[in-house]
C-alpha cells in the first residue's frame, strides 16, 4: 500500500459556516473522517500544519511548508506528498513548489471550491482523487500538479478561470495533464520540470507586478528586488513603462515582460516606442507562458535563490520565453 503525506494547511476546503461566512475550522482528523474509502487508496500520514486562508499565505510560510515536503519526501518510505490549502492562489503555491528541488515523487496539491457547510461540498472527492494520484509512481517525474474537479494540472500553466465553479481550474497553454477518479489516474502527457538550484532561505522582495491599462502610469514606491510587467497583447507597453525599467535592466535588476492576456506569450515583433521588439533589445526577459503571477514567484525564489539575470533567463526558455543574447 502507498504512503502519502497529507499537509494540511486550511482553506474553503477547511471551512465551515460561522456566523457572516465560511471560516476555517477542520483539522486534519476531521477531514480525514469525511473521506469515504480512502483507505483503500493509500496508507495516509496527516501533517496538521495550520488553518490559513489561502489569501494569507506569504512566502516566507510557502517556503515552510516547502521545507516540510522536501523533509517528508526524503523519507524512503513516503511515496507522494499532498498539499490541502485554499484555491485562491493554488497557481502561484503551486508553482513556487515547482520550482524547489524535491525529492522525484509525486506533488499534488488540493483544494475545495464548497466549505463543508455548503450543498456541494467538493471536498472529499477532490482530497481522495488527490491522494490517488500522489500514490501513483508515473507522476514522479511531472513536478507539482494540482488536482481540482477529476482533472490534473501541471503548476507551470494552471490558472483559476472563475471565482466558484468547480472546473475553475484550466491549463489554458498545454492543457490538463491527465484525469483521476475512483482512484485511477490517466496521464493525457508528460511535462518536464523546471528546478531552481537550490531552496532558497528567504524569498527576494519587493517584485511587484505593473500592469498595462488603457492610460495608466507605471509607478515604484521603492527600488525592487525584481519587475514584472504585464503588457498589453504580445508585449506592448505606453512608453513610460519600458523608461521606468531600463534603469534596473542597466543595474542588474531581473525585468520580466509577460503579458495580461489570459493565455500565449510576448515576442519581439513591433518596434514603435514601447513596442515588444524595445524590450527584447533593451535586455528585458521574456516569460513565455508564464503569466504575471508565476513570473513574480520566478523572480522572488530566483533572486532569494542567488539565480543570476542569465539563469532565470534559462528558466523562462524553457517556456518559450528568454533574452536577446548579450
Amino acid at each position: 500500500m502507498p504512503r502519502v503525506a497529507v499537509v494540511f494547511t486550511g482553506g474553503t476546503i477547511a471551512m465551515r459556516q460561522s456566523g457572516a461566512g465560511n471560516v476555517p475550522t477542520l483539522r486534519a482528523e476531521a477531514m480525514l473522517q469525511s473521506v469515504p474509502g480512502l483507505d483503500d487508496v493509500a496508507d495516509v500520514e496527516p501533517i496538521d500544519w495550520g488553518l490559513v486562508p489561502a489569501s494569507h499565505l506569504t512566502f516566507a510560510q510557502v517556503l515552510e511548508i516547502g521545507r516540510v515536503l522536501g523533509e517528508t519526501l526524503a523519507r524512503p518510505e513516503i511515496d507522494g506528498a499532498v498539499v490541502v490549502q485554499g484555491t485562491d492562489v493554488i497557481e502561484e503555491t503551486s508553482f513556487a513548489w515547482d520550482l524547489l528541488p524535491l525529492p522525484a515523487k509525486p506533488v499534488v496539491v488540493v483544494g475545495a471550491m464548497r466549505s463543508a457547510s455548503q450543498e456541494g461540498y467538493d471536498g472529499p472527492e477532490n482530497l481522495r482523487n488527490a491522494v490517488a494520484a500522489a500514490a501513483d509512481p508515473a507522476l514522479g517525474d511531472q513536478g507539482v500538479v494540482v488536482a481540482m474537479a477529476g482533472e490534473i494540472h501541471g503548476a507551470d500553466d494552471v490558472r483559476k478561470t472563475h471565482t466558484h465553479a468547480y472546473a475553475t481550474f484550466q491549463s489554458p497553454n498545454s492543457g490538463r495533464l491527465g484525469l483521476v477518479a475512483d482512484g485511477h489516474v490517466t496521464q493525457l502527457r508528460r511535462r518536464e520540470p523546471v528546478r531552481l538550484p537550490r531552496v532558497p532561505r528567504d524569498a527576494a522582495l519587493p517584485v511587484p507586478i505593473l500592469s498595462v491599462a488603457l492610460d495608466a502610469q507605471p509607478e515604484l514606491e521603492r527600488a525592487p528586488a525584481g519587475l514584472v510587467v504585464a503588457a498589453a497583447g504580445g508585449g506592448n507597453t505606453p512608453p513610460a513603462y519600458l523608461e521606468l525599467a531600463r534603469p534596473l535592466i542597466a543595474a542588474g535588476v531581473p525585468v520580466v515582460l509577460t503579458t495580461r492576456c489570459p493565455s500565449g506569450r510576448p515576442l519581439p515583433g513591433y518596434a514603435f516606442p514601447g513596442g515588444s521588439s524595445e524590450w527584447w533589445e533593451a535586455g528585458a526577459i521574456f516569460s513565455g507562458t508564464l503569466d504575471a503571477l508565476k513570473a513574480r514567484v520566478l523572480v522572488a525564489l530566483g533572486v532569494g535563490a542567488g539565480a543570476s539575470v542569465g539563469e532565470l533567463s534559462a528558466i523562462c526558455a524553457t517556456f518559450g520565453g528568454g533574452r536577446a543574447p548579450d
